[in-house]
């Protein structure tokens, strides 16, 4: 009996639009396949091969979280079953749709708590005609601070800036070849460096994938909070280092609160908990 990956599909692409609808259970990768067909992406690169709906339960995200946000910035609509049974739908099949409550983004990072994903709307974007990586090496962390924030305030439209430490600064840029060829060249005026063919997205992937913490900082601690690290991914942008250990919840108290009154809501018998 074929799984439930296996019979998800694409269920509406307008190219035009930019815009898809799919199954919860579809892989990441299919999605890629079947819009790369148009010269289409869905700019979003988790490790692994996760559906999306587990992108969307879990807020899943890669590199590309610099340029394109989460996965709460790129869902449009959603279809998802409430723990009684009944299926709710919100948005649509734009990306300026105002119809209903913003189930997406309620249910983004919920974990399953609040109901199963069905169905997602997903924006779309152009596949670049071109990329290339720039990477800085570092000797402390002191050193890939500075360098990190120099690449951050420069006039550059970057698609992905991290920190693999220890190792590398890496700064990921895409669009038309002059364009990338431009950038690159005036990233490595204030930042030095030499290209990178692949190998530290891939060095980023496997520490991201083997993570089991996440750290929340301030820009101006990123050079204390990688010296008491021994390996982390870190997303300067967002502020996050994704790190070996777990990491106690940091959140409000209030906001939990507030998260376990609207889970009581929804859920009060605690099935989906």
């Amino acid at each position: 009996m074929p799984s439930v990956s296996e019979q998800a599909r694409v269920l509406e692409h307008e190219p035009g639009d930019l815009t898809c609808i799919v199954d919860a259970g579809l892989p990441l990768s299919r999605l890629q396949a079947a819009v790369g067909e148009h010269d289409q992406r869905f700019s979003l690169d988790p490790p692994g091969d996760p559906s999306l709906g587990e992108c969307l339960l879990a807020d899943l995200s890669g590199p590309l979280r610099h340029r394109f946000g989460t996965m709460r910035d790129l869902v449009i609509g959603v279809t998802v079953t409430l723990l009684d049974g009944t299926r709710a739908s919100s948005g649509g099949k734009v990306v300026k749709n105002v119809a209903g409550y913003d189930l997406g983004k309620l249910f983004c990072g919920s974990e399953g708590r609040l109901g199963l994903i069905a169905r997602v709307a997903l924006r779309l974007h152009p596949r670049p005609e071109a990329s290339r990586t720039l990477g800085v090496q570092f000797r402390s962390a002191a050193e890939a601070a500075a360098v990190a924030r120099k690449l951050l305030h420069a006039p550059l439209e970057l698609s992905a800036l991290d920190v693999v430490w220890p190792g590398w600064v890496a700064v990921l840029i895409e669009g038309s070849r002059a364009a990338v060829d431009e950038q690159f060249e005036a990233a490595q005026q204030p930042a030095g460096g030499e290209e990178d063919f692949g190998s530290i997205w891939e060095e980023a992937e496997a520490r991201q994938g083997r993570a089991r913490g996440r750290l929340l900082f301030a820009p101006g601690e990123l050079a204390s909070k990688l010296a008491g690290l021994d390996e982390a991914v870190v997303r300067l942008s967002a502020g996050v280092a994704y790190v070996r250990d777990p990491v106690p919840d940091s959140r409000d108290p209030v906001e939990l609160a507030l998260v376990e009154r609207v889970r009581a809501e929804l859920d009060p018998a605690g099935v989906l908990a």
